[in-house]
């Protein structure tokens, strides 16, 4: 049995990318049975594919699921979805505003045979307002919201991270953390409501502190030139002797005491750190003695000190990084190494991660839960409405 604290709820989710997945994967990892809606004709092309190649518990976000293939342009795939809406908690989609509707899976079809359901809706501009039929990506957000104006170097463009603020820290968890908000006060009132989850509103909401710290002055000037984004010579990243980077923290005073210390820095070192107009000369100076070693070798010097020190390291290095090893902070699953489940849970903690299942792997399953018959489900096979991979077809 599925252990967590969510082991009770049943989640829909249909078919999306990105956002939509990294949150289904959080509820999933915590214990609820989430069921993915698949694409009929994403069976066949999986089917063609070598099985190992095809999904191998790769992609981190399929885990923990159930997949059902379901066509939703044809009007019996809409019902079925209906009925299974019908027996969730929650329901997740990703569309375009309006394409829901049309489909016949909005929030008034959807609430209409389950009022408690919590129907949650991730959007990159939201459901309403003059971009909400725009199409973007992560980039973009990032950009109208303030955010991607202050990250970068001094006299650089702003630079892009990769997804991690936008689809997945304003997207996907703030996705996961309205549904489970909404979920909470149904306990109280027993009625579903809707989730408006826009990746623009969580990026900004993320910005929050950073953006006073920019209005109310803390942080004057361009970005890469203030305490906190690169600019301090004791909070950025460096370049070793052999080509790989370490990084400092060190801007309060006992900490920044440690690290001059510990780099052979003499004299009192606030003349150095009176403000940005001398930090440039501090920053040659270290940058000139980190790379007279290796990372491995400022490792060495600077492991347990109290200066907040790291090395940068790749996925790959991380993996394999004692800290993380000894917190089991990476499992296998299936044969390949993904973050564990999180957070960390002292009386219901969530059973080890399941690899995705290809598509269509539960279609009889869970067609079968909702009172269909064999006879029925192949019919339905027969017809394209729903596809199950080859040796798991109810005919």
């Amino acid at each position: 049995m599925t252990a967590g604290p969510l082991a009770r709820i049943r989640v829909l989710e249909l078919p999306a990318i990105g956002p939509v997945p990294f949150a289904a994967m959080m509820l999933a990892d915590l214990g609820a049975d989430v069921i993915r809606l698949d694409r009929p004709g994403d069976v066949s092309i999986e089917a063609a594919e070598p099985l190992g190649r095809a999904y191998a518990g790769l992609d981190p976000t399929g885990r923990n699921r159930r997949r059902v293939a379901i066509d939703l342009k044809a009007a019996q795939g809409v019902q079925l979805a209906r009925q299974l809406a019908a027996s969730c908690d929650v329901l997740l989609e990703g569309f375009r505003g309006g394409v829901a509707e049309r489909l016949g899976l909005g929030p008034d079809a959807c609430m209409a045979g389950n009022p408690a359901l919590v129907y949650g809706r991730m959007t990159g501009y939201g459901q309403d307002g003059p971009l909400a039929q725009q199409a973007g990506h992560d980039i973009n957000y990032l950009a109208l919201s303030g955010a991607l104006d202050s990250i970068g170097h001094d006299g650089g463009p702003p630079a892009a991270p990769v997804g991690y603020l936008g689809d997945f820290g304003g997207g996907g968890l703030y996705l996961a953390f309205g549904v489970l908000a909404a979920l909470t006060e149904r306990q109280h009132s027993g009625a579903g409501q809707v989730v408006d989850a826009a990746i623009i509103d969580g990026v900004s909401l993320l910005g929050s502190v950073q953006r006073y710290l920019r209005l109310s002055g803390a942080m004057p000037g361009p970005r890469g030139t203030n305490e906190l984004d690169g600019g301090h010579p004791l909070y950025g990243v460096y370049e070793t002797a052999d080509s790989q980077w370490i990084s400092f923290g060190a801007v309060e005073p006992r900490f920044r005491a440690g690290l001059m210390q510990r780099l052979g820095i003499e004299g009192p070192e606030g003349a150095e750190l009176a403000g940005p107009a001398t930090w440039l000369r501090l920053r040659r100076r270290i940058a000139k003695l980190i790379s007279e070693r290796t990372r491995a070798q400022w490792e060495d010097l600077l492991a347990g000190s109290e200066i907040c020190f790291a090395p940068v390291l790749s996925h790959e290095q991380a993996m394999r990084h004692p800290h993380h090893v000894a917190r089991q902070t990476f499992v296998d699953v299936g044969g390949e190494s993904q973050v564990a489940p999180g957070p960390r849970f002292g009386r219901t903690p969530p059973s080890s991660p399941r690899p995705a299942p290809p598509p269509g792997a539960d279609t009889h399953a869970v067609l079968t839960e909702l009172g269909l018959s064999r006879e029925e489900i192949a019919t339905l096979e027969r017809s394209g409405i729903v596809a199950a991979p080859p040796g798991r077809s109810a005919g």
